[in-house]
């Protein structure tokens, strides 16, 4: 029974508690959601009180994201040594710190490293709330956890940034990143009293008192208690003796690492150019500054129902697949948008729907990333892929501000970026994944075999 722990939860319909830790999850991702807008929505006012020139600006704006590329690098491979929830608790320490002595900073500098700071936090965190959602949901809604946490992010990006704007006219833009320090030192409290360590982490890992921590959060999950610990080969420990993230270099891993990477990069890329230059742009090509500002937060709200479609519709189809038709989808309609800037109610809509299908994208990313890893190797493989597309994050606001100096149109770089997901989905594609349906028929014949 102890060696079918995994079988049956991926079996067994999911309890509250199941959904209560992708909750938590999703309160997890909401910091990312916030922490990205928050320079963006003070830019104006920082820039007037220190008086900053453009490319002084444009670094603060990079900080924050060389930070949670660095997090997601860098801190994820100690959870697979460490545990998922020490980091997680660590990093939201780190997180919400930054923030609030952000709120202080004197001088550009020193919010310039504040911001980089809170970022390392922040990636820190988001690789694993990854693995802690894919790692607590059944095997028919596992890809459904993950993108409805990853919803975290459009929910952090609106109801913080309505925040943010509320502050920022009636208190200062100091005023937001006490709030963005304070919320994610709230979210430290409840991810102390309500987020359990990784189960698969107890079992190949086993830390001290592994056995009795396993038993605490099995009886929650509603399973009889375990006699002794499963055995690790059962589990699927990796006999990989690769250390850190060379472990996602080996034979065996090496096809599904660096496909994980490039798909990250190119959406990424694609991604944080939709998210930063939409408004503008189509105020450029004919909208009013406000009319932009609406297509911006259209954007966010669609990405709550697209993250949840995926979800729902990956629960019945194999997530990679699905998620390619997705992203092919996303390229097209970025090619209709700035054509459409004459008529105000079509460029609503279709800022809406790129928002619900540019955001499923990212978080179809996330569900698969979890998917191709074993559990010793697992946050370290999600915070690698993460990191690699914080790089093309970076890298995306670069490349078209060097094309705009280069007199592209808006329709040219909408188009050019919409390759970049027509790329993505042909990367994606190449995953070997089973659908919910075969991998559950897969999963119910080895375990009876197993009992027998």
């Amino acid at each position: 029974m102890e060696q079918d722990l995994r079988a049956q939860l991926d079996q067994r319909p999911m309890t509250t508690f199941q959904w209560s830790v992708v909750g938590v999850c999703m309160a997890l991702n909401m910091i990312d959601g916030f922490d990205v807008l928050v320079m963006a929505f003070t830019a104006s006012a920082v820039s007037g009180h220190w008086k900053l020139s453009g490319s002084e600006l444009g670094f603060l704006l990079s900080a924050g994201l060389f930070g949670m590329a660095a997090g997601s690098l860098l801190l994820a491979p100690l959870a697979d040594k460490l545990g998922r929830r020490p980091l997680i608790l660590a990093c939201l320490a780190v997180a919400g710190l930054g923030m609030l002595a952000s709120a202080w900073s004197q001088t550009p500098t020193q919010l310039a490293v504040l911001r980089v700071i809170t970022g390392l936090g922040v990636g820190g965190i988001l690789a694993c709330s990854n693995v802690i959602a894919s790692e607590y949901a059944s095997l028919r809604w596992r890809s459904l956890a993950v993108t409805l946490q990853s919803t975290g992010y459009a929910l952090g990006a609106t109801i913080g940034g309505s925040i943010a704007v509320w502050l920022l006219a009636h208190h200062g833009w100091r005023s937001v990143f006490m709030f963005g320090g304070s919320a994610s030192l709230a979210v430290l409290v409840l991810a102390w009293f309500a987020l359990p360590e990784s189960l698969d982490f107890l079992v190949i890992k086993r830390p001290a008192n592994a056995l009795q921590r396993l038993n605490a959060v099995v009886r929650k999950l509603g399973v009889p208690a375990l006699a002794s610990l499963p055995s690790p080969a059962v589990a699927g420990a990796s006999q990989n003796k690769r250390l850190g993230p060379l472990q996602l270099l080996a034979p065996e891993l090496r096809r599904p690492t660096i496909l994980v990477w490039l798909s990250f990069f190119a959406v990424m890329f694609g991604f944080y150019f939709v998210m930063s230059w939409t408004p503008k742009l189509l105020a450029a090509s004919g909208l009013t500054p406000e009319q932009g500002v609406t297509t911006g937060v259209l954007l966010s709200l669609g990405g709550i129902l697209g993250a949840t479609l995926l979800g729902l519709l990956a629960a019945r189809f194999a997530i990679h697949r699905t998620l390619a038709i997705f992203m092919v989808i996303t390229a097209m309609l970025l090619c209709f948008l700035v054509g459409s800037s004459g008529a105000l109610w079509v460029s609503y809509t279709l800022a809406f729907l790129i928002g619900v299908f540019v955001n499923a994208c990212v978080a179809g990313l996330y569900a698969i990333a979890p998917v191709v890893y074993g559990s010793d190797v697992r946050a370290t493989g999600v915070g690698w892929g993460i990191g690699i597309g914080r790089i093309g994050a970076i890298v995306s606001p670069l490349v078209a501000g060097g094309l705009l100096d280069a007199k592209w149109s808006p329709a040219q770089l909408y188009l050019g970026y919409g390759l970049a997901f027509v790329l993505a989905a042909v990367i994606v594609s190449l995953h070997r994944i089973a659908g919910p349906s075969f991998a559950g028929k897969r999963a119910a014949s080895e375990s009876a075999v197993a009992a027998h």
